[in-house]
């Protein structure tokens, strides 16, 4: 086997012209993790914010979100097996083979395609750590999520339905349709309405928006309610005008437990995943370009390879 592989590469933060596709050595997994031969990775949020400054260790390989087969376990892995299919998280993911602790990666249900098992990972794990670390929500109990269409809005909306909770979602007009089909049951069109308008005293606000979205959150909950941001960091000072509660979310340990239980879901039909766009691994550079419009729906993934 050719010991080099395919890989895209930043060697200063910039814009996504900084993306280029090098070829690299293929790494040796350590104690406690597996190597996975890729079969398609995830664009998150996260990647192009690292690429524009935010990541201090250069030169740097972005991803966390993939799927692909155990090429190699580490000392002390005896699951997953060499040649099962995965998917779940790692480091280093724009590339033809990746890192990931075994700990950190699930089965992947024959149901899905690699594609879709890639771009679980980080919208799911933020959202179940929204919801229910950081909420602590109940059956029963009304949420409201800002940005409901995109990566981590998706699943926040179907594992609170899962819960038994109420679900209000926001979107813009071409999404709004398909807020339906995901469970939310008072879908809001916000380029036409406030949502402070239609949404009062509900329980949760999940915020994955920020800025101006956020500032507008506060008016929709009840006292006592919960303001869960995974954007920078929530207001303080107006969550306390306001007699409620804010949080920024945080990052689960148990990452296994999670994935399982997403496996779970969309083995059973409750909950599902979507794909809005799929480009080649050389295409990187405009994968991000449309990930920082923010306006996509869903998960936009890279394709790795064939086999």
């Amino acid at each position: 086997m050719a010991q080099t592989m395919r890989a895209i590469r930043y060697h200063q933060h910039g814009s996504a012209d900084v993306l280029k596709l090098e070829d690299l050595p293929i790494p040796e997994p350590g104690a406690g993790e597996v190597l996975v031969r890729l079969r398609a990775a995830g664009v998150n949020p996260v990647d192009w914010k690292q690429r524009r400054g935010s990541n201090p260790n250069l030169p740097a390989t972005p991803g966390i979100d993939l799927s692909g087969i155990v090429h190699k376990v580490g000392t002390g892995v005896s699951a997953p097996r060499q040649g099962e299919e995965v998917w779940g998280t790692g480091q280093g993911a724009y590339a033809e083979f990746a890192l990931a602790p075994a700990g950190s990666v699930v089965p992947k249900p024959k149901k899905l395609s690699f594609e879709e098992a890639a771009s679980i990972g980080v919208g799911a794990r933020t959202a179940w750590a929204a919801l229910f670390d950081s909420a602590k929500l109940q059956a029963g109990q009304t949420v409201l999520v800002q940005g409901a269409a995109g990566g981590v809005g998706i699943w926040v909306v179907q594992f609170a339905r899962w819960k038994g909770a109420n679900v209000i979602g926001t979107a813009s007009t071409r999404n709004i349709e398909f807020l339906k089909a995901i469970g939310v049951q008072k879908p809001v069109d916000y380029t036409k309405t406030a949502v402070e308008t239609v949404a009062k005293d509900v329980d949760v606000v999940i915020d994955t928006v920020g800025g101006a979205v956020q500032d507008q959150s506060w008016k929709t909950l009840k006292k006592g309610g919960i303001l869960v941001t995974i954007v920078g960091s929530p207001n303080e000072e107006l969550a306390k005008q306001h007699g409620v509660r804010a949080a920024r979310v945080g990052r689960p340990t148990n990452s296994h437990e999670i994935f399982s239980a997403v496996n779970e879901l969309v083995t059973s039909g409750k909950a599902r995943t979507e794909v809005f766009r799929t480009f080649r691994l050389e295409e990187a550079k405009q994968a991000h370009e449309l990930s920082e419009t923010t306006h996509g729906r869903g998960h936009i993934v890279l394709k790795v390879a064939d086999r």
